[in-house]
């Protein structure tokens, strides 16, 4: 997660709050993070939060003065309050770590230092990653605050479990920084494909042979996890129907693994009800093998040959049950790019399609970068060169955004 954006995030100006909790040491990379989208960052910390980092390295990373006292003296410009003019400022008030004691601050509505004051007076959206002991966290009147700062639409990341700093173990630790900038940048986006629901297909698919061998291709999900995070954090309803790969998922995406083309197109089947756009960006093998042996075959069986059988063709498949949904196919070729795509386009009844280069460096399976070009029904729509494979989802969800 993170890297390059389709929406132009740079300008955008995220105020992240550090209060006092062990995990503060954690808000460095944050805010390199958050940097790397391109947003300005203003750093706000309590004074107990300095115990534990300190403002010279939040300065240093984010390239701005840290923001530590109420009464600092004046505002680099005289008329600004300091504390109003954060609030005003923030597109996002960004909140990591959240102690107890802080959250009670919110619930009660006290603003007795710079950072509760800009959190009672901005009007941005609030995003709070609680970090503290699991009793703490467990707490009625810890539950209760949270409760009630939820009611007035403060959003929460909520703490990943496992063993914490005082030693007891269960929920309490703060997420890991490029979970935390993720979730800010979702907040930070415009939602543009809210309402919409998307069934996308990522990866390959492993047509096994015996319990020991099988055949698969190069595919490695990254463009169809790019895909699904770009959907995400424009707000659409993403399922993801995914083949065996090592890449990890947007958080917020419904996430089912099948492992063979005939159970891709019983997911894709059952996914299809109710959605609005399908992107079939799984590389789903033509061939498996015509039986599968239950034990494996020993060195000394001699096998020569496999013999293999067509899988089913998803997409054609599938037409019958299109209705009134939008279509994406993908197709990797290594010659003859447009006139292979546009019959695909036609022959599974797509509505646009992105073709990509494949076999060369910087393009296709497994790289960072595509190659290539996407098509609709009239021509070509747009053409592409080793572009980032975020980016290129973008650049896809903004033809999908004008169609649908």
């Amino acid at each position: 997660m993170g890297g390059a954006t389709g929406e132009d995030l740079a300008g955008r100006t995220v105020v992240y709050g550090i209060t006092g909790g062990i995990a503060a040491y954690k808000a460095p990379m944050v805010v390199r993070g958050l940097k790397a989208l391109g947003v300005d960052v203003h750093t706000v910390m309590t004074e107990a939060a300095t115990h534990f980092v300190t403002p010279l390295t939040l300065q240093t990373v984010s390239g701005r003065a840290v923001c530590t006292e109420l009464f600092s003296g004046l505002s680099p410009d005289a008329h600004e309050v300091e504390h109003i003019a954060l609030a005003d400022r923030a597109d996002l008030l960004l909140i990591a770590p959240a102690t107890a004691d802080f959250m009670a601050k919110m619930a009660l509505g006290l603003a007795d230092d710079l950072l509760s004051c800009v959190a009672l007076a901005t009007k941005a959206p609030i995003l709070v990653c609680p970090s503290m002991n699991v009793n703490m966290y467990n707490h009625p009147a810890t539950r209760k605050n949270i409760e009630v700062l939820k009611e007035r639409g403060v959003h929460f990341l909520e703490p990943a479990s496992g063993e914490l700093a005082c030693g007891w173990e269960g929920a309490g630790r703060l997420p890991e920084p490029p979970r935390i900038v993720a979730e800010a940048k979702r907040h930070l986006y415009q939602k543009d494909l809210a309402g919409i629901s998307m069934v996308i297909t990522c990866g390959p698919t492993a047509e096994d042979i015996d319990p020991v061998r099988f055949i698969t291709n190069r595919s490695s999900g990254k463009m169809g996890a790019a895909l699904v995070e770009a959907a995400c954090v424009r707000g659409a309803n993403v399922k993801v129907v995914s083949g065996p790969v090592a890449t990890e998922y947007a958080p917020w995406a419904e996430v089912v693994m099948v492992r063979s083309a005939e159970a891709m197109l019983d997911a894709v089947t059952e996914g299809l009800k109710g959605t609005d756009v399908l992107i079939m960006a799984a590389a789903v093998a033509d061939y498996t093998p015509a039986s599968y042996r239950s034990s494996k075959i020993k060195k000394k069986d001699r096998l020569t040959a496999v013999e293999l059988k067509s899988t089913a063709d998803i997409l054609s498949t599938i037409k019958p049950l299109k209705r009134d949904a939008f279509f994406v196919g993908f197709a990797a070729e290594t010659e003859n790019l447009s006139d292979s795509a546009r019959q695909k386009l036609v022959s599974k009844g797509l509505d646009m399609i992105v073709a990509n280069r494949v076999g060369e460096a910087g393009s296709g399976f497994a790289s960072d970068t595509n190659s290539g070009l996407i098509l609709v029904g009239p021509g070509v729509l747009d053409t592409f060169e080793h572009l980032e494979k975020e980016a290129l989802a973008h650049k896809i969800l903004d033809y999908i955004r004008e169609r649908v």
